[in-house]
């Protein structure tokens, strides 16, 4: 009796620790929602547009607000109006939608469409803790919306976000930023044919996996600008397809003509490969 009593007691205690074990899931897909967070920093554009109730949703109401990050605009998402002055640098931390769309998957092979609304809920609830059910169902609504709308176009939804600010002297750090603005203009500007602007590229890969939202894939030509650098300035492509590609991922042998550094003005052809 005593022995069956030690293995029943031994029963007992290893199914409570697997009880206990049970618990910690929540705590790692709270840390994955938590990593899920990124950090974008640009200058701010502020537009008034005559957009639909949906768009105004987007700023709770208030003017369109976008972060350029080199060739990439995001389109920012609040949980509540903030006031974000034109052309000022900002640092913003959330969410970028289509990337976390992406990531979650689609269990129904696009049959009900792209994006899913249960994926928007997760997204929102990813970026904006304890927010009422109904709150969650509104936000997600807004979201799909723009997403369903423009899929390529980045969504970010903030969590938090501030002015960048300068340390140095105001004045001795502005001189030095309007001079390599200057010597930016001053710099000429070449066109060079897709095919031979291919040979000098250093990394970024052409070929992509096709997005939720285009599984049978294609190939595109996109128009871009790339700095003397050998960094993609500028897409100037309005293809979808086009937008999706990331172009900060992509570097080129600093482009220079007769000795002396050039912008080069050429068309990249990426072609994204079919979803499994």
């Amino acid at each position: 009796m005593n022995r069956s009593a030690r293995i029943f007691c031994f029963l007992v205690l290893t199914l409570a620790a697997l009880g206990g074990c049970s618990s910690q899931p929540s705590a790692t897909e709270s840390k994955k929602a938590e990593a899920a967070l990124e950090r974008i920093q640009g200058k701010a554009q502020v537009l008034v547009e005559s957009t639909g109730a949906s768009d105004a949703a987007l700023n709770a109401g208030g003017p369109s607000v976008y972060i350029w990050e080199g060739a990439t605009r995001y389109r920012l998402f609040f949980r509540t109006p903030v006031e974000v002055v034109h052309g000022d640098q900002y640092i913003a931390e959330g969410v970028y939608a289509q990337k976390a769309i992406e990531e979650i998957g689609d269990p129904d092979q696009g049959k009900n469409g792209y994006p899913l609304q249960t994926s928007c809920e997760r997204v929102v609830t990813m970026a904006w803790r304890n927010l009422p059910f109904d709150a969650i169902d509104a936000q997600a609504a807004v979201l799909r919306a723009r997403v369903k709308r423009y899929p390529a176009r980045p969504v970010f939804l903030v969590t938090r976000i501030a002015p960048v600010t300068s340390t140095g002297s105001g004045a001795a750090s502005a001189e030095p930023k309007k001079d390599a603005a200057a010597e930016e203009k001053d710099v000429p500007e070449v066109s060079v044919a897709a095919d031979k602007q291919r040979a000098f590229l250093i990394e970024g890969s052409p070929v992509q996996t096709a997005p939720l939202w285009e599984p049978a894939g294609g190939t595109v030509s996109c128009k871009v600008v790339i700095d003397p650098a050998g960094k993609i300035s500028e897409l100037e492509s309005g293809a979808q397809l086009c937008e999706t590609v990331p172009w900060s991922k992509f570097r080129y042998q600093p482009p220079v003509q007769g000795g002396h550094p050039v912008k080069v003005r050429t068309e990249v052809e990426v072609r994204f490969e079919p979803r499994k």
